[in-house]
């Protein structure tokens, strides 16, 4: 669980292009916020380029909110393209901004909770969720609580080395370990650590039940309340959600869940989605929607990408 350390293989010809970009992104990111927001606002119709995730975001959005009309979801759609647009600016300024500078850009509540597991010398996973503001929230968050997070390695061995370090950053003393690390998961959170985890992703059956998402029978993992209970951890979910009017964020941290993990592995993670769609249903024009979340199909479904 050792932090990586910067190693002169990074600085290799094959890398240098990557290291521009870096440069690019960090000037970026010290721009004005509000600027930023136009920026992404102006790049986000160049998104609907990448037709595949185009199709997978119009697939969700049609599968979630069949309620709504062709006009309806395009405007959601568009608001989507926005967020993730802004998530590559978002992700600059939780990694390169200075602490001072992005504490004025949010408000938080509910620290009580965390707070009071603390106290309680219980850890906890912090139950996070695939909003195009996760980076930036995480950041936020950093500023508060002190806790660790699970992260996806990635095949730039820069890219890899930045988003570990920068994510280990956000709070002193955090580590970022492997996703599949399930020991330093369970290890850290009977130790009272908090943990960062977000499980809305679609990781095959093997892994997984069916349980309803938006009405949508989706492969759900059974992992959160299996970590709970292998942690003797509690549930203490957050979110994150950007301001209409510009200003920035707000940071919630939700009461803990009680009478979990139960033991049904069906009903607990039907007791994850459950609470992921009302937070969803808050900003949905921020969720990753351009992910394949109903990949998995229970047997004899066709794909629906």
């Amino acid at each position: 669980m050792a932090s990586v350390h910067f190693s002169r293989a990074l600085l290799a010809p094959r890398h240098w292009l990557t290291w521009v970009g870096v440069g690019v992104w960090f000037l970026v990111a010290q721009l004005p916020y509000r600027l930023q927001l136009a920026m992404a606002r102006g790049l986000s119709p160049l998104l609907r380029k990448n037709k595949k995730r185009l199709h997978q975001a119009q697939t969700n959005l049609r599968l979630c909110f069949p309620e709504l009309s062709d006009a309806e979801r395009e405007i959601l759609l568009k608001e989507t393209l926005f967020s993730t647009a802004m998530a590559v600016f978002e992700t600059g300024i939780a990694w390169f901004w200075p602490k001072s500078r992005l504490r004025r850009l949010f408000t938080i509540t509910g620290v009580e909770h965390v707070e009071q597991a603390r106290a309680e010398g219980q850890g906890a996973l912090l139950l996070s969720l695939h909003f195009t503001t996760l980076d930036i929230g995480s950041a936020m968050l950093g500023q508060h609580v002190n806790y660790d997070g699970m992260y996806r390695p990635h095949a730039n061995a820069v890219y890899d080395y930045l988003q570990k370090t920068r994510r280990e950053a956000y709070c002193k003393g955090g580590m970022a370990f492997s996703r599949d690390n399930v020991r330093a998961m369970v290890s850290q959170l009977r130790k009272g650590r908090m943990i960062w985890y977000a499980p809305d992703r679609d990781l095959g059956e093997k892994m997984s039940v069916f349980v309803p998402f938006f009405g949508v029978q989706t492969a759900t993992v059974t992992a959160t309340g299996q970590f709970a209970r292998m942690g003797r951890a509690k549930i203490i979910p957050f979110t994150q959600r950007r301001l209409d009017d510009g200003s920035g964020y707000a940071v919630t941290i939700h009461p803990p869940f009680e009478n979990y993990p139960t033991g049904d592995d069906i009903a607990d993670a039907r007791r994850v989605n459950e609470f992921m769609e009302q937070e969803i249903l808050k900003c949905p024009g921020q969720y990753f929607w351009a992910q394949p979340r109903f990949k998995t199909r229970p047997e004899g479904e066709p794909s629906v990408y």
